[in-house]
């Protein structure tokens, strides 16, 4: 079954539970489900690998022994049964756990919540998760990204909260041009689902033991949203990632004047939310100068901080970063004098689509020198499509143009070297090699009126037809 024709039949399952009040629920009770499933195919996996392996969940709450049967307990007894493994796996001590397996796990449930009040209904979930869901033989540990994506597209308030799913091409080709090395600390600080992040593992080879530690301690997400971090967990897990180091907090909360050590990062790859806004205690982490209510801006001015000298970042961005004024101007000064800005991409249209039209463009820099020049790229629409959509969504090769021009840099029709000179000169607007306009007819006054009285007219007939059909109707039923 493919990933959307499975969450069209746990949503027809899970509508008919009165536990299910909205699309936020839905998510919150398959992301749950699909951590304790994958945690224990990787529990199984440990047995396999380890001597002597203790299993870190209590025997009777793997979900071999509960869940993976079709016949297995349910109704009211799987209610209590669910309600108890929460309790217990909130109560585990996690004193004594050297491998965080059991912190994972612990910090993984804690928050969660069955929302679902028909144990039958709950247990048809489970039985078509077990029928769908083989993860080992999944050819594509990409899966859980299309699962949140198909989720978020039934989420009409998703836009709103600047919460979007990052096309894998876009996550794909920032890492590529960012080229992480193993030996790197990455962060994602608005991670999500875990997509940049899994990118990054994807483009290592793996050959030794250290290998497979240098790629535990060096790969760090931080994502403030419950559910979405679970699948990032998840996600991870499923990537070889043992104990995925995957927090469940708000980057912008911690003042950046806070940082430590610890902190610092070789890389970042992103792609923040925008559109939103955060509460004057989250403000508050950023100097006066550069503070911001606008998510994209702040975590601009975080990553500044996190990044090592000679560190490097690859970021989404909307427009409005780049000609916005005022507070964005400081921040966009802030970054050309502590960073080399040297290339900002811009994305078609519609590449976010369906969750918002707002044009994006993806930026490079790297810490320790500041900008000189910025070279731009204009990504255009692939030739036959008018725009991306769901049934015609990016696809990677439709980088291959800027894969071409990125190391073999030249001035066209589609690409410019914009001095800091005329960066400065411009109020720090870096808005700069945009998409032609398509030219609007401007019609004289007398024109525009006729117009809009033959539209007016047009609309009434048709409000006219259509309420004599409905009375034709209406007549033939009495």
């Amino acid at each position: 079954m493919a990933i959307s024709g499975l969450t069209k039949a746990l949503k027809d399952i899970m509508r008919m539970d009165e536990g299910i009040n909205g699309d936020a629920q839905y998510i919150g009770q398959i992301a749950w489900l699909l951590f304790l499933k994958a945690f224990d195919y990787k529990e199984q996996e440990w047995e396999l690998l380890e001597d002597d392996y203790k299993s870190v969940m209590p025997e009777k709450y793997q979900w071999r022994n509960w869940a993976a049967q079709d016949e297995g307990i349910t109704g009211d007894a799987l209610l209590k049964f669910i309600e108890q493994m929460f309790d217990d796996i909130k109560s585990l001590d996690i004193s004594t756990d050297n491998t965080k397996r059991l912190w994972l796990l612990k910090t993984t449930i804690n928050d969660v919540i069955n929302y679902m009040k028909s144990g039958t209904l709950l247990r048809q979930v489970i039985n078509k998760l077990n029928q769908e869901l083989d993860f080992a033989s999944m050819p594509d540990f990409h899966l859980f990204n299309d699962i949140y994506e198909t989720m978020l597209k039934d989420l009409q308030s998703a836009g709103k909260s600047g919460e979007f799913y990052t096309p894998r091409p876009v996550t794909k080709f920032i890492v590529e041009m960012i080229n992480p090395q193993i030996n790197e600390k990455v962060l994602d600080p608005a991670c999500g689902t875990g997509g940049f992040l899994t990118s990054v593992i994807d483009r290592y080879t793996l050959n030794t033991q250290e290998d497979y530690k240098l790629l535990q301690s060096n790969i760090k997400g931080i994502e403030k949203k419950p559910y979405p971090h679970i699948l990032c967990v998840t996600n991870l897990i499923l990537h070889n990632i043992d104990v995925p180091n995957i927090v469940n907090d708000n980057t912008l909360r911690k003042p950046v004047a806070d940082y430590g050590e610890n902190d610092f990062v070789d890389i970042i790859v992103t792609n923040p939310p925008f559109g939103g806004a955060e509460e004057n205690a989250v403000t508050n982490s950023v100097p006066s100068d550069v503070r911001s209510k606008e998510t994209a801006d702040l975590f601009m001015v975080h990553i500044m901080h996190l990044l090592k000298e000679n560190g490097r970042c690859g970021i989404v961005l909307p427009d409005g970063f780049l000609f916005g004024g005022n507070v964005k101007t400081n921040i966009k000064k802030k970054l050309l004098e502590e960073c080399n800005l040297h290339t900002i991409i811009r994305l078609p249209n519609d590449v976010f689509a369906p969750y918002t039209n707002i044009n994006t463009n993806l930026l490079f820099f790297e810490k320790g020198k500041k900008t000189e020049n910025i070279w731009y790229y204009r990504l255009e629409m692939p030739e036959g499509y008018k725009h991306f959509s769901k049934t015609r969504p990016m696809l990677d090769i439709h980088f291959d143009p800027v894969r071409e021009w990125w190391n073999n840099r030249e001035i066209s029709e589609v690409s410019s070297l914009i001095s800091i000179d005329e960066i400065i000169a411009n109020s720090y607007n870096l808005d700069f090699c945009g998409f032609p306009h398509e030219e609007e007819e401007i019609l004289n006054p007398f024109e525009f009126m006729e117009n809009y009285k033959l539209e007016r007219q047009e609309i009434t007939e048709n409000i006219n037809n259509l309420l004599n059909t409905i009375e034709e109707v209406m007549k033939r039923d009495v």
